[in-house]
């Protein structure tokens, strides 16, 4: 048995849903693979150098991404994993200061050497003149990820109150995040105002991630396998008069930032699709080579997410030295060589990983900070992905990024009690 497999078998495996572990790696995995056809960069028949994105030039893209946005499901595990953690917290006596700490210096640590690295990368490119507009188009491409931090700081900030409402009143939570959405959405396309859809943060991606909070209670395994295909189905063909009648596009990466209603469409088919499959997912679950790959993967997720782009990009110009290695992007020669160049990445992302996967692992800390420290911390973490989201990755957004992260961290760390008690007094 490998060094990996004994690992995860070693693990106390006996409360945890397995297949929610597989989920979430597939999630990320497939976000990877994604990105690599989406990133083309090669030589044209003439010998000059070519950026486009060859996956979203193909004409089935659009209805493609029905299948291929997979984030949702990724928030419905999220919400899974937060219930599940957030009760078993508070029956050790733990409160929401203490809950948000740790999941907000889960997002905040592993982020901060890559806000660190993009000052040094983007700073140094403008100093030996790189052209500026090249320069412009890779960075603001390998920032796109980024939403995400903001995103799930934010479903993680509200995990405590969104849990206590969901023991007093779910249906009733469920239904006024819904209606709010829905009036987000119907404000953004009748005024043309784009920036009313932010408020969709909050409503979409916690509605998403109150239906991992009705996954982990049994609502889905309570249903019976033709109920959940039903519920998949017609959550699936809502997006038909959402995309031919409504304003929305048929291109869900689209309908991502910011968020919209068919988010929501998703993450209800996606959930009963996963629970559908659950037998097959356990069956495979129960294999040593599946538990390693998934714990390999599993305690690198956050790694490989966040460097997935920047590596890929840097490997995408290391082949244009290389004669042969960048085919024109889109030809025949280039889809080929893509399983190649995947292998390449995930290999390089492994040995990156033994760099900064550090910064994943949990850290010791000491006591929880007061609670007013930890929303500013969340608040820090959330600011640098927000405004990258919003306006795209540039040098001073690196630069904001790392001071906010690293505030952020440093609130967060280790808190000696004395230090508490003279703060709460």
């Amino acid at each position: 048995m490998s060094g990996a497999s004994s690992a995860a078998s070693s693990i106390d495996l006996s409360k945890r849903d397995l297949t929610l572990d597989i989920a979430r790696v597939f999630c990320v995995v497939l976000v990877v693979i994604i990105h690599l056809l989406m990133i083309g960069v090669g030589f044209d028949e003439a010998g000059a150098l070519v950026v486009s994105r060859p996956l979203e030039e193909q004409p089935w893209f659009a209805y493609a991404t029905w299948a291929g946005q997979i984030m949702p499901l990724f928030f419905v595990v999220g919400g899974f994993a937060s219930l599940t953690a957030w009760r078993s917290l508070n029956r050790r006596g733990g409160g929401a200061a203490q809950y948000v700490r740790n999941r907000v210096l889960r997002l905040a640590q592993p982020a901060l050497p890559l806000f660190l690295f993009y000052v040094v990368v983007i700073g140094g490119a403008r100093l030996l003149g790189v052209d500026p507009q090249l320069l412009d188009v890779v960075i603001v491409g390998a920032g796109l990820p980024l939403w995400f931090l903001a995103a799930y700081a934010l479903c993680q900030a509200f995990v405590p109150l969104m849990a206590g409402w969901h023991a007093k009143a779910p249906r009733a939570t469920v239904a006024v995040l819904l209606l709010g959405a829905i009036l987000v959405d119907t404000l953004r396309y009748t005024t043309g105002i784009t920036e009313f859809g932010l408020i969709n943060l909050f409503f979409v991606w916690l509605l998403v991630q109150q239906i991992g909070f009705w996954y982990a209670d049994g609502w889905f395994a309570a249903r019976s396998a033709w109920q959940l295909a039903l519920i998949a189905i017609v959550s699936y063909a809502t997006l038909v008069p959402f995309t031919m009648v409504g304003p929305y596009n048929d291109d869900m990466l689209t309908n991502l930032n910011p968020p919209t209603l068919p988010l929501v469409a998703l993450a209800l088919a996606q959930a009963c699709v996963l629970r559908l499959i659950r037998p097959a997912l356990a069956a495979l679950m129960n294999t040593h080579v599946a538990r390693a790959v998934v714990f390999v993967i599993g305690t690198r997720l956050m790694t490989i997410y966040l460097w997935h782009l920047p590596l890929i990009i840097v490997l995408s110009g290391v082949a244009l030295l290389i004669p042969g290695a960048s085919p024109p992007p889109g030809s025949e020669s280039w889809w080929l060589t893509r399983p190649v160049f995947f292998v390449i990445v995930a290999v390089a992302l492994f040995g990156l990983s033994f760099l900064v996967a550090r910064w994943e692992a949990p850290r010791e800390v000491g006591d929880t900070p007061p609670g007013y420290i930890v929303g500013i911390a969340a608040a820090l973490t959330f600011i640098p992905a927000f405004c990258v989201m919003q306006w795209f990755l540039d040098f001073p957004l690196a630069v904001l990024g790392s001071l906010c992260l690293g505030a952020a961290v440093l609130l967060l760390g280790r808190w000696p009690a004395r230090v508490r008690e003279r703060v709460d007094a």
